[in-house]
């Protein structure tokens, strides 16, 4: 097993021609960077250059590669939150991982940082999830209706401050913003994530949720791999980072 963790971000950093990523695992195989809230990871409507584009300009550079480069990406995380995200740099790769993440091969861990403790320190989260295309937000029932998918979590309180709560969530299902609309339906809402009920936003457009963590067997290389990530450096995440150990 291979544990990959960089609680020191301005060792990683790369700067290319036009973008600033953090590497945080890269082989010949994969590459894991630790997106920034602003980030998108694929294109959308604003026409923002997505991640995957700056991370293509990383490798290109780097490598002096010559013509396009592949870079595959395998899944997404929100746009105002922050944490690892997976790319392939083989369509072999590409193609394993994907069947990973549809066989639920791959175990990711968030952070989230609310401000209503939990009644209970753990436990699991079972909703059922409707997706509203048009506001692009989804709502969750505790019971199933028409369109809607079961949803599953575990989270588990870690620490505290004066003022926040901060819960490790293992994601058991991937639905369509699961994590803040689930711990929104508890009454925790994510710090900052005004559109599931939380009563102000942060000023630069980000939740106080992260991907903190994944964990997987190489796609290739058949070892188990292990990726931690460090979050914003903030001041309230940055004191959690110090509770939390």
């Amino acid at each position: 097993m291979k544990q990959f963790e960089n609680e020191n971000p301005q060792q990683r950093i790369f700067k290319s021609s036009n973008s600033q990523i953090e590497v945080l695992y890269e082989d010949n195989h994969i590459i894991a960077v630790n997106k920034r809230p602003s980030d998108i990871v694929q294109g959308d409507k604003t026409g923002d250059t997505p991640l995957s584009e700056f991370v293509k300009q990383y490798v290109k550079e780097k490598y002096n590669k010559p013509g396009d480069v592949f870079i595959g990406t395998v899944h997404r995380i929100d746009r105002p939150v922050s944490g690892i995200v997976l790319f392939a740099k083989t369509s072999k790769a590409l193609a394993r991982l994907n069947q990973m993440f549809q066989s639920k091969e791959i175990q990711k861990t968030y952070w989230a940082v609310v401000k209503n403790k939990p009644q209970n320190a753990s436990g699991k989260l079972i909703h059922y999830l409707k997706k509203n295309e048009e506001k692009n937000m989804s709502k969750a029932f505790d019971k199933e209706v028409s369109g809607s998918l079961r949803s599953e979590l575990d989270y588990e309180l870690i620490c505290s401050s004066d003022n926040y709560y901060l819960l490790e969530i293992k994601p058991l299902t991937g639905r369509h913003h699961q994590i803040r609309v689930q711990l929104s339906k508890m009454g925790s809402p994510i710090k900052g994530d005004v559109k599931y009920g939380y009563d102000r936003g942060n000023k630069d457009a980000s939740i106080h949720l992260h991907a903190r963590s994944i964990e997987f067997i190489h796609p290739v290389k058949k070892e188990k791999i292990i990726i931690t990530s460090p979050p914003p450096n903030d001041v309230l995440w940055n004191e959690f980072l110090k509770r939390a150990g």
